[in-house]
């Protein structure tokens, strides 16, 4: 007996969108928006062709590197150790306050309570650029190294708590209930059923977090909060853009360097 051919379907790519006059119609906004953008910045050539000559002297004015005052290599010297002893420091801090948020903010350890206040601490962290809690800072301790290293500890809960509560929320919990299952109390299941399956990622989490705080330690000085900027913006407002130069090339210096650390210690932790 012939078996009756069933009709082909056609395959069609899939799509994130409910149709395709869905999906053009988005498009559509998504290039109104941009042109509108452009427009709206009133970018003109006149301006892109005098910005261009300034940049063209601000080059050469940088060109070659302040090195040779003693005095101006003292400052920078001070100032890269303040910056990196504020990562180090800020990074420490933050990661000790984050450990318990991201515990609050983990959905499937936490009661409801508890974790709607965590999430509320982490959205509050992550809410305002580390140049506003500097400022702040600033205002409230004076200027020096201690604002910027309460600006990149506030900074740090937001990035490492939620990171780290992701984390916390993909663990195995048959680890965690055979704890429990030992008679053991909260606290106990915590530390041996879900701080060793987390402990590389905090870990982890640690050494790419001070990597960024050493970036970020060279940025918040600019507004008084310790570190290379307070350097490096006094050097550009009294036009020593030589000396401007050699700050900017031993910042890419300490991050590369930070950056090299961290990829290291992240291999040999993976």
């Amino acid at each position: 007996m012939a078996t009756e051919q069933q009709p082909g379907r056609e395959w069609s790519r899939p799509t994130a969108f409910y149709n395709h006059y869905v999906k053009w119609a988005v498009y559509l906004a998504i290039a109104v928006f941009l042109l509108w953008s452009v427009w709206n910045m009133r970018i003109s050539l006149e301006r892109v062709a005098a910005g261009w000559g300034a940049a063209v002297g601000l080059v050469q004015g940088m060109v070659p590197p302040e090195i040779t005052t003693q005095f101006k290599n003292e400052l920078l010297i001070e100032g890269l150790v303040e910056s990196v002893a504020m990562s180090v420091i800020a990074t420490i801090v933050g990661v000790i306050l984050s450990i318990p948020v991201a515990f609050m903010a983990a959905e499937n350890i936490a009661p409801k309570p508890v974790y709607w206040t965590g999430r509320g601490i982490i959205t509050g962290s992550r809410a305002l650029h580390e140049l506003i809690i500097a400022i702040i800072a600033v205002k409230a301790v004076g200027i020096g190294a201690l604002a910027g290293v309460i600006a990149l500890s506030y900074k740090t809960i937001g990035f490492f708590a939620k990171l780290l509560a992701e984390e916390i929320e993909d663990i195995d919990t048959g680890q965690m209930e055979a704890v429990e299952a030992t008679g053991a109390s909260r606290i106990q299941t915590m530390l041996f059923g879900v701080v060793p399956q987390v402990m590389p990622r905090i870990v982890g989490l640690t050494i790419y977090r001070w990597d960024i705080n050493i970036r970020h330690s060279t940025i918040v000085g600019i507004v008084g909060a310790g570190g290379i900027g307070a350097t490096l913006l006094n050097s550009f407002d009294k036009y020593d853009y030589d000396f401007f130069l050699t700050i900017i090339l031993a910042i890419i210096a300490i991050v590369m360097i930070g950056e090299l650390i961290s990829s290291y210690v992240r291999g040999r932790i993976q």
